[in-house]
Protein backbone atom coordinates (compact mmCIF):
# COMPACT_ATOMS: atom_id res chain seq x y z
CA UNK A 1 0.00 0.00 0.00
CA UNK A 2 2.77 2.35 0.88
CA UNK A 3 4.59 1.40 -2.34
CA UNK A 4 1.56 2.20 -4.42
CA UNK A 5 1.14 5.55 -2.69
CA UNK A 6 4.79 6.50 -3.28
CA UNK A 7 4.53 5.39 -6.90
CA UNK A 8 1.42 7.42 -7.44
CA UNK A 9 3.02 10.41 -5.74
CA UNK A 10 6.11 10.11 -7.97
CA UNK A 11 3.95 9.81 -11.08
CA UNK A 12 1.90 12.85 -10.08
CA UNK A 13 5.03 14.90 -9.43
CA UNK A 14 6.53 13.75 -12.73
CA UNK A 15 3.41 14.74 -14.58
CA UNK A 16 3.35 18.12 -12.84
CA UNK A 17 7.07 18.74 -13.65
CA UNK A 18 7.20 21.70 -16.11
CA UNK A 19 10.45 20.48 -17.71
CA UNK A 20 8.63 17.59 -19.30
CA UNK A 21 6.44 20.04 -21.18
CA UNK A 22 9.40 22.03 -22.67
CA UNK A 23 10.52 21.62 -26.25
CA UNK A 24 14.02 20.62 -27.33
CA UNK A 25 14.98 24.22 -28.18
CA UNK A 26 13.89 25.43 -24.74
CA UNK A 27 15.78 22.59 -23.06
CA UNK A 28 18.93 23.43 -25.07
CA UNK A 29 18.60 27.11 -24.13
CA UNK A 30 18.13 26.15 -20.46
CA UNK A 31 21.19 23.91 -20.62
CA UNK A 32 23.30 26.71 -22.15
CA UNK A 33 22.21 29.11 -19.41
CA UNK A 34 23.14 26.54 -16.74
CA UNK A 35 26.58 26.02 -18.35
CA UNK A 36 27.18 29.78 -18.51
CA UNK A 37 26.21 30.12 -14.84
CA UNK A 38 28.55 27.25 -14.01
CA UNK A 39 31.44 28.98 -15.81
CA UNK A 40 30.74 32.18 -13.87
CA UNK A 41 30.74 30.27 -10.57
CA UNK A 42 34.00 28.54 -11.54
CA UNK A 43 35.64 31.90 -12.26
CA UNK A 44 34.38 33.25 -8.92
CA UNK A 45 35.76 30.21 -7.09
CA UNK A 46 39.16 30.63 -8.77
CA UNK A 47 39.19 34.30 -7.78
CA UNK A 48 38.24 33.45 -4.16
CA UNK A 49 40.94 30.74 -3.99
CA UNK A 50 43.51 33.21 -5.22
CA UNK A 51 42.35 35.74 -2.63
CA UNK A 52 42.60 33.17 0.17
CA UNK A 53 46.01 32.03 -1.07
CA UNK A 54 47.27 35.61 -0.80
CA UNK A 55 45.54 36.67 2.43
CA UNK A 56 45.57 33.46 4.51
CA UNK A 57 47.85 30.82 2.99
CA UNK A 58 47.51 28.55 6.07
CA UNK A 59 43.72 28.48 5.81
CA UNK A 60 43.79 27.58 2.14
CA UNK A 61 42.79 23.97 2.80
CA UNK A 62 39.69 24.92 4.76
CA UNK A 63 38.81 27.69 2.34
CA UNK A 64 39.32 25.41 -0.61
CA UNK A 65 37.09 22.84 1.07
CA UNK A 66 34.42 25.42 1.60
CA UNK A 67 34.67 26.64 -1.93
CA UNK A 68 34.73 23.08 -3.19
CA UNK A 69 31.62 22.24 -1.22
CA UNK A 70 29.94 25.38 -2.52
CA UNK A 71 30.91 24.45 -6.08
CA UNK A 72 29.66 20.91 -5.54
CA UNK A 73 26.38 22.22 -4.18
CA UNK A 74 25.98 24.52 -7.21
CA UNK A 75 26.76 21.63 -9.54
CA UNK A 76 24.29 19.39 -7.71
CA UNK A 77 21.67 22.08 -8.16
CA UNK A 78 22.35 22.21 -11.90
CA UNK A 79 22.30 18.42 -12.26
CA UNK A 80 19.11 18.20 -10.22
CA UNK A 81 17.30 20.69 -12.49
CA UNK A 82 15.65 18.00 -14.70
CA UNK A 83 14.44 16.12 -11.57
CA UNK A 84 13.62 19.17 -9.50
CA UNK A 85 10.18 17.87 -8.60
CA UNK A 86 11.56 14.55 -7.37
CA UNK A 87 14.32 15.99 -5.14
CA UNK A 88 12.49 18.95 -3.78
CA UNK A 89 12.83 17.86 -0.15
CA UNK A 90 16.55 17.00 -0.33
CA UNK A 91 17.34 20.37 -1.92
CA UNK A 92 15.45 22.23 0.76
CA UNK A 93 17.49 20.43 3.40
CA UNK A 94 20.80 21.31 1.66
CA UNK A 95 19.90 24.96 1.16
CA UNK A 96 20.19 25.62 4.89
CA UNK A 97 23.83 24.44 4.89
CA UNK A 98 24.62 26.26 1.63
CA UNK A 99 23.25 29.53 2.92
CA UNK A 100 26.02 29.69 5.53
CA UNK A 101 28.74 29.10 2.85
CA UNK A 102 27.74 31.76 0.36
CA UNK A 103 29.25 35.26 0.28
CA UNK A 104 27.19 38.38 0.09
CA UNK A 105 27.31 40.63 -2.97
CA UNK A 106 29.22 43.26 -0.99
CA UNK A 107 31.87 40.73 0.06
CA UNK A 108 32.19 39.49 -3.50
CA UNK A 109 32.62 43.07 -4.77
CA UNK A 110 35.20 43.75 -2.06
CA UNK A 111 37.20 40.64 -2.98
CA UNK A 112 36.93 41.41 -6.69
CA UNK A 113 38.08 45.01 -6.08
CA UNK A 114 41.07 43.77 -4.06
CA UNK A 115 41.96 41.27 -6.78
CA UNK A 116 41.74 44.01 -9.40
CA UNK A 117 44.02 46.24 -7.32
CA UNK A 118 46.42 43.34 -6.82
CA UNK A 119 46.41 42.63 -10.55
CA UNK A 120 47.07 46.30 -11.27
CA UNK A 121 49.98 46.35 -8.80
CA UNK A 122 51.34 43.15 -10.29
CA UNK A 123 50.96 44.65 -13.77
CA UNK A 124 52.82 47.77 -12.64
CA UNK A 125 55.59 45.61 -11.16
CA UNK A 126 55.80 43.63 -14.39
CA UNK A 127 55.88 46.86 -16.41
CA UNK A 128 58.66 48.18 -14.17
CA UNK A 129 60.63 44.94 -14.55
CA UNK A 130 60.07 44.96 -18.31
CA UNK A 131 61.16 48.60 -18.55
CA UNK A 132 64.31 47.76 -16.57
CA UNK A 133 65.03 44.84 -18.88
CA UNK A 134 64.36 47.02 -21.94
CA UNK A 135 66.63 49.78 -20.60
CA UNK A 136 69.33 47.21 -19.91
CA UNK A 137 69.01 45.70 -23.38
CA UNK A 138 69.01 49.17 -24.98
CA UNK A 139 72.13 50.06 -23.01
CA UNK A 140 73.77 46.81 -24.16
CA UNK A 141 72.76 47.53 -27.77
CA UNK A 142 74.11 51.07 -27.51
CA UNK A 143 77.35 49.79 -26.00
CA UNK A 144 77.62 47.18 -28.76
CA UNK A 145 77.04 49.82 -31.42
CA UNK A 146 79.68 52.07 -29.86
CA UNK A 147 82.12 49.16 -29.76
CA UNK A 148 81.33 48.28 -33.36
CA UNK A 149 81.99 51.89 -34.39
CA UNK A 150 85.26 51.90 -32.44
CA UNK A 151 86.31 48.60 -34.05
CA UNK A 152 85.52 49.96 -37.53
CA UNK A 153 87.44 53.13 -36.73
CA UNK A 154 90.40 51.10 -35.45
CA UNK A 155 90.29 48.92 -38.55
CA UNK A 156 90.22 51.98 -40.80
CA UNK A 157 93.13 53.64 -38.96
CA UNK A 158 95.12 50.39 -38.92
CA UNK A 159 94.53 49.91 -42.64
CA UNK A 160 95.43 53.54 -43.35
CA UNK A 161 98.51 53.84 -41.11
CA UNK A 162 99.97 50.32 -41.20
CA UNK A 163 98.69 48.21 -44.09
CA UNK A 164 98.75 51.04 -46.65
CA UNK A 165 100.85 53.82 -45.14
CA UNK A 166 103.32 51.52 -43.37
CA UNK A 167 104.51 49.66 -46.46
CA UNK A 168 108.10 50.39 -47.39
CA UNK A 169 108.64 51.45 -51.00
CA UNK A 170 112.02 49.75 -51.07
CA UNK A 171 111.13 46.32 -49.64
CA UNK A 172 107.38 46.29 -50.19
CA UNK A 173 106.76 45.10 -46.59
CA UNK A 174 105.25 46.75 -43.51
CA UNK A 175 107.80 48.67 -41.45
CA UNK A 176 108.05 47.67 -37.80
CA UNK A 177 108.52 51.29 -36.61
CA UNK A 178 105.21 52.42 -38.07
CA UNK A 179 103.45 49.40 -36.59
CA UNK A 180 104.88 50.17 -33.13
CA UNK A 181 104.06 53.88 -33.50
CA UNK A 182 100.48 53.03 -34.36
CA UNK A 183 100.13 50.83 -31.26
CA UNK A 184 101.79 53.43 -29.00
CA UNK A 185 99.34 56.05 -30.24
CA UNK A 186 96.43 53.67 -29.69
CA UNK A 187 97.56 52.85 -26.14
CA UNK A 188 98.01 56.56 -25.42
CA UNK A 189 94.46 57.27 -26.60
CA UNK A 190 93.18 54.45 -24.38
CA UNK A 191 95.02 55.83 -21.34
CA UNK A 192 93.61 59.30 -22.03
CA UNK A 193 90.10 57.84 -22.30
CA UNK A 194 90.59 55.91 -19.04
CA UNK A 195 91.75 59.06 -17.24
CA UNK A 196 88.77 60.96 -18.61
CA UNK A 197 86.36 58.25 -17.45
CA UNK A 198 88.01 58.14 -14.01
CA UNK A 199 87.55 61.90 -13.62
CA UNK A 200 83.95 61.62 -14.79
CA UNK A 201 83.34 58.77 -12.34
CA UNK A 202 84.78 60.82 -9.50
CA UNK A 203 82.59 63.79 -10.43
CA UNK A 204 79.53 61.51 -10.52
CA UNK A 205 80.42 60.11 -7.10
CA UNK A 206 80.70 63.64 -5.68
CA UNK A 207 77.35 64.54 -7.23
CA UNK A 208 75.84 61.35 -5.81
CA UNK A 209 77.10 62.17 -2.33
CA UNK A 210 75.61 65.67 -2.62
CA UNK A 211 72.27 64.26 -3.72
CA UNK A 212 72.28 61.73 -0.88
CA UNK A 213 73.02 64.48 1.64
CA UNK A 214 70.22 66.62 0.19
CA UNK A 215 67.85 63.66 0.33
CA UNK A 216 68.85 63.00 3.94
CA UNK A 217 68.21 66.63 4.82
CA UNK A 218 64.81 66.50 3.15
CA UNK A 219 63.95 63.33 5.05
CA UNK A 220 65.02 64.97 8.32
CA UNK A 221 62.98 68.05 7.48
CA UNK A 222 59.99 65.90 6.62
CA UNK A 223 59.34 65.29 10.33
CA UNK A 224 58.63 68.98 10.92
CA UNK A 225 56.52 69.50 7.82
CA UNK A 226 52.94 70.56 8.35
CA UNK A 227 49.80 69.04 6.93
CA UNK A 228 49.58 71.81 4.36
CA UNK A 229 52.97 70.84 2.99
CA UNK A 230 51.90 67.22 2.73
CA UNK A 231 48.72 68.25 0.93
CA UNK A 232 50.74 70.39 -1.44
CA UNK A 233 53.11 67.48 -2.06
CA UNK A 234 50.14 65.21 -2.70
CA UNK A 235 48.72 67.69 -5.20
CA UNK A 236 52.09 68.00 -6.93
CA UNK A 237 52.44 64.23 -6.89
CA UNK A 238 49.02 63.80 -8.50
CA UNK A 239 49.90 66.42 -11.11
CA UNK A 240 53.19 64.69 -11.87
CA UNK A 241 51.42 61.34 -12.06
CA UNK A 242 48.98 62.82 -14.56
CA UNK A 243 51.89 64.17 -16.56
CA UNK A 244 53.60 60.78 -16.36
CA UNK A 245 50.43 59.09 -17.62
CA UNK A 246 50.23 61.57 -20.50
CA UNK A 247 53.87 60.96 -21.33
CA UNK A 248 53.31 57.21 -21.16
CA UNK A 249 50.37 57.55 -23.53
CA UNK A 250 52.50 59.66 -25.88
CA UNK A 251 55.31 57.12 -25.55
CA UNK A 252 52.89 54.31 -26.39
CA UNK A 253 51.64 56.23 -29.42
CA UNK A 254 55.23 56.88 -30.50
CA UNK A 255 56.08 53.20 -30.05
CA UNK A 256 53.09 52.22 -32.16
CA UNK A 257 54.08 54.81 -34.74
CA UNK A 258 57.66 53.54 -34.67
CA UNK A 259 56.39 49.98 -35.13
CA UNK A 260 54.28 50.98 -38.12
CA UNK A 261 57.18 53.01 -39.50
CA UNK A 262 59.47 50.03 -39.07
CA UNK A 263 57.01 47.81 -40.91
CA UNK A 264 56.77 50.32 -43.75
CA UNK A 265 60.57 50.62 -43.76
CA UNK A 266 60.96 46.84 -43.99
CA UNK A 267 58.48 46.75 -46.84
CA UNK A 268 60.37 49.49 -48.66
CA UNK A 269 63.67 47.68 -47.99
CA UNK A 270 62.28 44.49 -49.49
CA UNK A 271 60.97 46.46 -52.44
CA UNK A 272 64.33 48.22 -52.81
CA UNK A 273 66.17 44.88 -52.73
CA UNK A 274 63.83 43.51 -55.39
CA UNK A 275 64.31 46.63 -57.52
CA UNK A 276 68.10 46.40 -57.09
CA UNK A 277 68.02 42.80 -58.30
CA UNK A 278 65.84 43.84 -61.22
CA UNK A 279 68.24 46.72 -61.95
CA UNK A 280 71.24 44.34 -61.93
CA UNK A 281 69.41 42.01 -64.27
CA UNK A 282 68.50 44.88 -66.62
CA UNK A 283 72.08 46.16 -66.53
CA UNK A 284 73.40 42.69 -67.41
CA UNK A 285 70.84 42.46 -70.23
CA UNK A 286 71.84 45.92 -71.49
CA UNK A 287 75.53 44.92 -71.36
CA UNK A 288 74.82 41.76 -73.34
CA UNK A 289 72.80 43.69 -75.89
CA UNK A 290 75.56 46.32 -76.17
CA UNK A 291 78.15 43.57 -76.76
CA UNK A 292 75.90 42.01 -79.38
CA UNK A 293 75.39 45.43 -80.97
CA UNK A 294 79.14 46.03 -81.10
CA UNK A 295 79.71 42.64 -82.72
CA UNK A 296 76.93 43.32 -85.23
CA UNK A 297 78.44 46.76 -85.99
CA UNK A 298 81.90 45.19 -86.49
CA UNK A 299 80.45 42.50 -88.76
CA UNK A 300 78.49 45.17 -90.65
CA UNK A 301 81.67 47.22 -91.11
CA UNK A 302 83.56 44.16 -92.38
CA UNK A 303 80.67 43.30 -94.70
CA UNK A 304 80.60 46.86 -95.99
CA UNK A 305 84.35 46.75 -96.69
CA UNK A 306 83.99 43.41 -98.47
CA UNK A 307 81.06 44.82 -100.43
CA UNK A 308 83.16 47.81 -101.56
CA UNK A 309 86.02 45.48 -102.54
CA UNK A 310 83.58 43.26 -104.44
CA UNK A 311 82.13 46.29 -106.18
CA UNK A 312 85.64 47.41 -107.24
CA UNK A 313 86.45 43.90 -108.51
CA UNK A 314 83.08 43.67 -110.22
CA UNK A 315 83.60 47.09 -111.82
CA UNK A 316 87.08 46.11 -113.03
CA UNK A 317 85.80 42.79 -114.38
CA UNK A 318 82.95 44.56 -116.10
CA UNK A 319 85.42 47.01 -117.67
CA UNK A 320 87.60 44.11 -118.78
CA UNK A 321 84.56 42.33 -120.11
CA UNK A 322 83.50 45.43 -122.04
CA UNK A 323 87.04 45.89 -123.49
CA UNK A 324 87.57 42.19 -124.29
CA UNK A 325 88.15 41.29 -127.97
CA UNK A 326 88.22 37.76 -129.33
CA UNK A 327 91.52 37.08 -131.30
CA UNK A 328 91.55 35.78 -134.86
CA UNK A 329 91.67 32.03 -135.57
CA UNK A 330 94.98 32.23 -137.47
CA UNK A 331 96.52 34.15 -134.61
CA UNK A 332 95.30 31.50 -132.16
CA UNK A 333 96.78 28.72 -134.35
CA UNK A 334 100.12 30.53 -134.54
CA UNK A 335 100.14 31.03 -130.77
CA UNK A 336 99.42 27.35 -130.18
CA UNK A 337 102.22 26.39 -132.60
CA UNK A 338 104.62 28.67 -130.78
CA UNK A 339 103.47 27.11 -127.50
CA UNK A 340 104.17 23.60 -128.74
CA UNK A 341 107.59 24.68 -130.03
CA UNK A 342 108.45 26.30 -126.73
CA UNK A 343 107.35 23.19 -124.80
CA UNK A 344 109.57 21.05 -127.10
CA UNK A 345 112.53 23.34 -126.48
CA UNK A 346 111.80 23.17 -122.74
CA UNK A 347 111.99 19.36 -122.79
CA UNK A 348 115.23 19.51 -124.75
CA UNK A 349 116.78 21.91 -122.26
CA UNK A 350 115.54 19.78 -119.37
CA UNK A 351 117.45 16.77 -120.84
CA UNK A 352 120.52 18.92 -121.29
CA UNK A 353 120.31 20.09 -117.72
CA UNK A 354 119.99 16.51 -116.46
CA UNK A 355 123.05 15.47 -118.54
CA UNK A 356 125.00 18.45 -117.17
CA UNK A 357 124.01 17.51 -113.57
CA UNK A 358 125.17 13.95 -114.16
CA UNK A 359 128.48 15.25 -115.52
CA UNK A 360 128.90 17.56 -112.53
CA UNK A 361 128.22 14.69 -110.14
CA UNK A 362 130.76 12.53 -111.92
CA UNK A 363 133.39 15.26 -111.82
CA UNK A 364 132.69 15.86 -108.11
CA UNK A 365 133.25 12.17 -107.36
CA UNK A 366 136.46 12.19 -109.34
CA UNK A 367 137.61 15.30 -107.52
CA UNK A 368 136.83 13.80 -104.13
CA UNK A 369 138.74 10.66 -105.05
CA UNK A 370 141.73 12.74 -106.16
CA UNK A 371 141.56 14.73 -102.89
CA UNK A 372 141.59 11.52 -100.83
CA UNK A 373 144.50 10.10 -102.82
CA UNK A 374 146.50 13.32 -102.37
CA UNK A 375 145.88 13.28 -98.59
CA UNK A 376 147.23 9.75 -98.31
Amino acid sequence: MADSESTSEFESETVDDPIQNLSNEKLYELLQNILTENEKLTMENEMFEKFLRRVEPNALGGGAGLLGSSTASQASQQEAAPTRGVRKRSRSKGSASERTLRLTAEQKCDIAQREIEELREELKRMEGDCEKIIDKKLAMIEETQVRAIEIKKFEHEFHRDVIVGGVSKRTGKVECEKFERHHRDLIGKRHALINKLVLKNQALKVSLRKLKSQLRQKEEMGDVLSKVDFDQLKIENSQYMDKIDEKNQELLKLKLMAGRTLQVLNQHKKKLAFLNKELDRIKADIQQRNDLLRRVDAEATIAEEERLKAEVINRRLREQLSDYKVPEVLEYVNCMADLYELQKKERIWDRKVDIAKMAVDRHQRIWKQIAKDSQK
